[in-house]
């Protein structure tokens, strides 16, 4: 985990981040309920905008990481969205802004990561957050109107990969933002789940209960890829650099 992680930076700036993508996720998806389809563009700018801001003061091994997850993850919409239905936005699209959204949202992940709050209490909030997601799963499996089988399976893959996976404290972190999302994103009608799920046929909640699994796939992916690529940027940079490098007289 340390080595995937940039040194701890001052808890002003942390804290910036973290309130900030919670707010701003919030404002623009309850705006995006309502605006066209040009100020969905608009956003996509701005939203680019603000994660540039907040990459600045990251490490290259996390800026790589970002880049991953918003690659990943952007195939990932097109292909759960627009291909199969799964999820639907207003104008059956990928709205500008998502891309650069996820680069936030897994940013925020990894912040919240690396908290002192979290690390030690690292149990208790593990604890919460399967409280929280059992309870969730289990109302929509067993008594919600709408039932929600595709979120207790969805759960249980999270609870395999919060004590199996490799960075279960940005597993967590991601919990708390993207259920933030996913209830904000569906309250405001920016996007509706499908009653059944489009792959397996199971009932789904609208958000089904433990879709911050998706996400942790995401994040796996791109603590994985992420450390290769900058490997092999830094071998391929010094290996044009003596190539182009005069030789000594």
């Amino acid at each position: 985990m340390g080595r995937l992680l940039p040194e701890m930076t001052g808890r002003g700036r942390d804290a910036t981040i973290i309130g900030s993508v919670f707010f701003f996720v919030a404002l623009a998806l309850y705006l995006d309920a309502s605006v066209s389809l040009a100020m969905q563009v608009t956003m996509g700018y701005c939203a680019w905008f603000f994660l540039g801001l907040m990459l600045l003061g990251e490490s290259t091994a996390v800026r790589m990481q970002v880049v991953v997850a918003i690659i990943f993850a952007t195939i990932g919409e097109y292909f759960a969205s627009v291909y199969l239905g799964a999820y639907i936005y207003r104008f059956e699209n990928v709205p500008a802004y998502v891309p650069p959204g996820h680069g936030m949202v897994y940013l925020t992940a990894v912040v919240i990561a690396r908290q002192a709050l979290l690390t030690t209490y690292r149990q208790q909030i593990t604890w919460l957050v399967l409280a929280i997601g059992g309870v969730w799963s289990l109302w929509g499996l067993l008594f919600a109107a709408r039932g929600d089988a595709a979120g207790a399976l969805l759960f249980a893959i999270f609870v395999y990969c919060l004590y199996k996976g490799r960075s279960p404290l940005v597993y967590l972190g991601a919990f708390f933002i993207t259920t933030w999302l996913e209830v904000v994103g569906t309250w405001s009608g920016t996007w509706y789940w499908a009653l059944h799920d489009p792959v397996l046929g199971l009932s789904q909640g609208n958000p089904p209960s433990g879709v911050a699994v998706w996400y942790v796939m995401v994040d796996a992916f791109a603590l994985a890829l992420a450390p290769r690529l900058v490997v092999a940027m830094r071998r391929t940079h010094r290996r044009l650099f003596k190539r182009n490098r005069l030789p000594s007289e």
